[in-house]
């Protein structure tokens, strides 16, 4: 089996790269994005998904269609003949009032696939971010894919569930997710601990910048048996201050 996954933060389509001047200069895109600059950033990620041609592409910080994105649902421009089947949700929850106040509401993770695949929404109890994404892929494979908590004591709580979720839905793994381990990937030990998953990043090849600030905060871990095969890609984004993963089992 060969199939190849994409999983990109974008940065709600602001087209700040994370630096510093970039970030000075786009201040006020946090509050309102031009539907102009979104375009433009979407077109970029869409030249990168057309050049990888990956089976499934996995977002998180994409809009919904909010005040601050002029009200433009950013994945109307990712989804298209090729990639039919998608879906977007609030990252917040569902029935939760953050979901609802006006500087949160829109922000979401969602995912574009070529073939239509089973999912569901799986919510974190712990945290303000919360939603995770699991797809059901070819071969019987768990794909997940979430936003981890800025807060270090709720990223563990949070670990500590997906790996729980992840024990209780057996068979192989692929986890993905941008875990803002702002020290090192010894933060990720609560998925580690009973060895059924392996990191496919290198600790020292960043995917996040601010400033002069470099650090792996997006990470791809698979089950073991995935391991010996899989492939890892980390593809600058010159768009958003992340970079994209491509993972290939």
């Amino acid at each position: 089996m060969s199939y190849k996954i994409l999983f990109s933060n974008i940065g709600y389509a602001k087209g700040i790269d994370g630096s510093l001047g970039q970030h000075l200069r786009g201040l006020g895109r946090h509050f309102y994005n031009r539907l102009p600059v979104q375009k433009q950033v979407l077109r970029q990620l869409k030249n990168l998904i057309d050049a990888e041609s990956p089976d499934i592409c996995c977002f998180v910080e994409i809009d919904g269609g909010s005040v601050h994105s002029a009200y433009h649902n950013q994945m109307s421009s990712l989804a298209d003949e090729t990639y039919r089947f998608h879906d977007i949700m609030g990252k917040y929850g569902e029935d939760r009032w953050i979901s609802r106040a006006w500087f949160h509401r829109g922000k979401s993770n969602g995912f574009i696939a070529k073939k239509e695949l089973p999912f569901e929404r799986l919510y974190f109890r712990s945290g303000t971010k919360r939603l995770i994404y699991r797809v059901m892929l070819p071969g019987e494979i768990n794909l997940f894919f979430a936003h981890f908590s800025l807060n270090w004591k709720t990223r563990v709580r949070q670990m500590q569930e997906v790996r729980d979720l992840i024990r209780a839905c057996g068979g192989d793994t692929v986890l993905m997710a941008d875990f803002n381990i702002m020290h090192g990937f010894g933060e990720l030990e609560p998925l580690l601990e009973d060895r059924t998953l392996r990191i496919l990043n290198i600790e020292n090849t960043p995917t996040f910048k601010f400033h002069r600030h470099r650090m792996a905060l997006d990470v791809c871990l698979v089950s073991e048996t995935l391991a010996a095969t899989a492939q890892l890609r980390v593809i600058e984004q010159n768009f958003s201050d992340h970079q994209a993963l491509l993972v290939e089992i």
